[in-house]
């Protein structure tokens, strides 16, 4: 698997995500990341290339996410939703669309966002680039520590959506079968 540890970065965007693309990529690439790059590049064709529709483009990276090629992704499209949403339709893939560092952060420190969407109707060049930078320098867990259980408790909740089977949920009367609890609860960030 090519990791974030080791610099790799999966991406793709459609025509409408791809200027937001072309801008974060450069930015990455200036700090070593090697990029693969499964959408639009210069040159595409939109009249000719109907396999770069957003929703192939998900499904591609998603695919490549749930095989296990890669550890995370980077999607874009003009909202980030139609693309968020393909790449769901794979299993083992976690995906949440984003348009602010913050919002980034909790995707992946609180829900272990594998794929991050951004929308280039609504994404600034730089806002996208302090995006990735946030999202790919955090991991689960990490910077909202000082909530007790918070490490635990999202992660008990990734255990459990990676174990969801419809089926099962949906012959228990729609109940999620708990493979554990952690209480957790909102609490005031200490000064420091």
């Amino acid at each position: 698997m090519k990791t974030i540890k080791d610099k790799y970065l999966l991406v793709g965007a459609d025509f409408a995500g791809y200027p937001l693309k072309e801008a974060v990529c450069k930015h990455l690439r200036e700090k070593g990341w090697k990029i693969t790059d499964v959408g639009v590049v210069e040159g595409s064709d939109p009249d000719r290339d109907t396999d770069l529709m957003f929703h192939r483009i998900g499904l591609r990276v998603g695919s490549m996410i749930a095989e296990g090629e890669f550890e995370r992704a980077l999607i874009f499209c003009g909202t980030g939703m139609g693309i968020h949403i393909a790449a769901s339709k794979c299993p083992h893939v976690h995906a949440g669309v984003v348009e602010s560092v913050p919002a980034a952060l909790r995707a992946i420190t609180g829900n272990g966002v594998n794929v991050l969407a951004m929308g280039a109707f609504y994404v600034a060049p730089q806002m996208g680039c302090d995006i990735a930078d946030a999202y790919l320098n955090a991991s689960l867990g990490s910077g909202y520590e000082w909530w007790k259980n918070f490490y635990e408790f999202h992660k008990l909740a990734i255990d459990e959506l990676e174990a969801f089977n419809y089926e099962e949920y949906k012959a228990n009367g729609f109940k999620v079968k708990h493979l554990g609890d952690y209480p957790l609860k909102l609490e005031t960030k200490p000064e420091e």
